[in-house]
């Protein structure tokens, strides 16, 4: 089964709790990347004077990669530790993936 990208977007404020809970469970994730990005779009709820200016909402990407059935227990694991969260989420598969 190959590996899949699982890609979290995630509100300022509730990016810590996502990473904490993927720091507990080394046993689902190996690793992940973070970085600051920004939402746009009619989807995107734009609540703060300067999101409204700006057109844009201020999120934090979160991307870990592994096998399909661990991919589908962070969800889950995120799903039930943050029901309320706005996490939006995608699953790619991986085609390669190494060091160079």
């Amino acid at each position: 089964m190959p590996d899949l990208l699982l890609s979290l977007i995630t509100p300022d404020d509730v990016a810590q709790h996502v990473e904490d809970l993927l720091l507990s469970r080394p046993d689902l994730v190996r690793g992940f990347t973070s970085g600051r990005v920004n939402g746009h779009g009619a989807a995107i709820q734009l609540v703060e004077a300067a999101e409204l200016v700006s057109g844009h909402s201020p999120r934090i990407q979160i991307q870990t990669v592994g096998p399909e059935p661990d991919m589908h227990a962070v969800l889950a694991l995120i799903k039930q530790a943050l029901p309320q969260a706005n996490v939006f989420y995608w699953l790619l598969p991986v085609v390669a993936m190494g060091r160079l």
